[in-house]
């Protein structure tokens, strides 16, 4: 498949990245299905692309007329055989569940057509952990965006040992199509490149809070009046979602018995309990204003 016969998006998962995805993607003349289980969860993500487009505009990226068109262009469904009918290339944004994805992936193997590319969002796993499950490994690779999608407007692409030379090769046109700069692995790597790094600084940040070196605010302070960032590390945390930090945080103690790994998860375990998930939900190691959730 070439990158002029990719027409057809498919979106599946409407939490906090498929509706970016799914935007970006219609913003760049795409069709877009964005697809999921729960009829609320659809109906908040066409809420809030809306509100995207709305800023867009706002902010002179988008005339009103593109943002109309764009918006046009995608539709929603609980349907996953009418989503599957026409998808060309299938992004997927579930939860990091390794069983989920695989899971989610069989199921649209069956539906989708024979030549649609399979690619997954996911932040942390590395696709050959459910690369058979798409029953098509050669066309799977990751495709990892970073919020704001059309801020930062990188994209990690990053195979198994299974992705054809052809399927890298057309997302990364895919890639460029979408306004998108694609960040290339040569192999499976935690992280990728930049969340590679953005780990390390986060994960010492939260190192330095569990073991009561010093408090969530001074963490942030040292290192935005260091590198004059805008937000520190819990800061991005809480952008992030601290539901997501803290699978992550899980998973790798459950892995590797790290103690370590198991107090963070702990720590930020408390702000989940407490509802206070970060941004999106207004509140978590900051409080936030109905204009800062995304």
């Amino acid at each position: 498949m070439k990158i002029e016969d990719v027409r057809h998006v498919l979106v599946v998962g409407a939490g906090t990245m498929g509706r970016q995805i799914s935007l970006q993607c219609a913003m760049h003349a795409y069709d877009v299905t964005l697809y999921d289980i729960a009829p609320d969860a659809l109906d908040s993500a066409k809420a809030q692309i809306r509100a995207f487009a709305d800023h867009l505009v706002t902010w002179g990226r988008l005339s009103k007329k593109e943002a109309d068109a764009a918006l046009k262009r995608i539709t929603t469904t609980t349907n996953a055989r009418k989503a599957a009918a026409e998808a060309d290339l299938l992004s997927e944004s579930v939860p990091e569940d390794p069983r989920l994805k695989g899971k989610v992936f069989a199921r649209f193997n069956r539906l989708c057509p024979s030549h649609t590319i399979f690619t997954t969002n996911t932040s942390d796993l590395m696709p050959s952990t459910f690369a058979r499950q798409t029953g098509r490994p050669e066309q799977f690779a990751a495709f990892h965006f970073h919020q704001l999608v059309w801020e930062s407007n990188v994209v990690d692409v990053m195979p198994h040992p299974g992705t054809s030379k052809e399927t890298m090769k057309l997302l990364c046109a895919f890639a460029e199509h979408i306004g998108q700069i694609p960040i290339v692995l040569h192999k499976e790597s935690p992280g990728y490149v930049f969340n590679a790094m953005l780990n390390a600084v986060l994960v010492s940040a939260l190192a330095l809070a569990v073991n009561s070196i010093a408090s969530v605010e001074e963490i942030d302070r040292a290192w935005m009046g260091v590198t004059k960032m805008i937000v520190g590390p819990f800061g991005i945390l809480d952008l992030v979602g601290l539901d997501l930090a803290w699978k992550i945080a899980d998973s790798g103690a459950r892995f590797t018995g790290d103690k370590q790994l198991r107090a963070q998860a702990e720590f930020l375990k408390q702000y989940i309990d407490k509802g206070w998930l970060g941004v999106k939900s207004g509140r978590g190691f900051y409080k936030y204003t109905n204009a800062d959730k995304r």
